[in-house]
C-alpha cells in the first residue's frame, strides 16, 4: 500500500500536460461509468456509477484537477460527445432533468480534494466517509433537485414539492450512492498518503 500512496503522490506532482491527460483520463472514466445504468419507473434520473468516479476524481487528482477533470466531463458533453448516460451529449442534456447534478459533480470533487489536500484529519476511513457522503448527498444533490423541479415545472407542467422531489430525484440512489460511497472510502484511504 506504500507504493500506491506513493504512486498518488507522484501523479500530483506531474507536469501540466500530465496534468490535463490525468484529468481528461478521469473524464473518460466518468463517461465509461455513465454507460451504467437502470431505469426506475417512477423518475426520469436513472441510477448510474458515474458519482464513483466523481468522488475518486478529488482524491486521486487533489482540490483543483479533481473539479477540473469533471468540468472536462460536462463541457466535452454538453459539445456533443455522447458519454451522458445513456450515450447521449449536447447542450439539451445540460438543460435536462440530469443537468444539476452534473454541475454538482463539479463541485463535489473540487471540495473533496480540497478537503483531502488541505485538512490532515480528513484522511482517516471515518471521515472519509462523512466528506464523500456531504459532497455526494449535498453537493450534488441540492443542484441536482433544483434542476429536476425547474425542469419538471417548465417541461411537465408540474410543480413539486419537496417530498415528490425527494422521492423522484433522491431516495432511488440512497442504498447505490451508500456502496459507492463506502467503496471509495476503501479505495481512498488505501491510497491516500498518510
Amino acid at each position: 500500500m506504500q507504493a500506491v500512496s506513493l504512486a498518488l503522490k507522484r501523479v500530483r506532482e506531474v507536469s501540466l500536460v500530465n496534468k490535463i491527460i490525468l484529468a481528461l483520463g478521469m473524464a473518460v472514466l466518468t463517461g465509461i461509468l455513465a454507460q451504467i445504468r437502470l431505469f426506475l419507473p417512477w423518475t426520469p434520473v436513472p441510477v448510474t456509477c458515474q458519482t464513483f468516479a466523481v468522488i475518486l476524481a478529488g482524491i486521486v487528482l487533489g482540490k483543483y484537477w479533481g473539479g477540473i477533470s469533471q468540468i472536462i466531463y460536462v463541457v466535452l458533453g454538453a459539445a456533443g460527445i455522447p458519454w451522458f448516460n445513456g450515450a447521449t451529449g449536447g447542450y439539451g442534456v445540460i438543460m435536462g432533468p440530469t443537468g444539476g447534478y452534473l454541475l454538482g459533480f463539479i463541485l463535489a470533487a473540487l471540495f473533496i480534494g480540497h478537503v483531502v489536500d488541505n485538512y490532515k484529519w480528513s484522511r482517516g476511513f471515518y471521515q472519509l466517509l462523512g466528506i464523500m457522503a456531504f459532497a455526494n448527498f449535498i453537493l450534488i444533490y441540492l443542484p441536482g433537485l433544483i434542476q429536476l423541479n425547474i425542469w419538471l415545472y417548465l417541461f411537465k407542467g408540474t410543480s413539486s414539492n419537496f417530498t415528490q422531489l425527494a422521492y423522484a430525484g433522491v431516495m432511488p440512489f440512497i442504498a447505490g450512492d451508500i456502496i459507492k460511497i463506502i467503496s471509495a472510502a476503501l479505495i481512498a484511504r488505501s491510497i491516500i498518503p498518510k
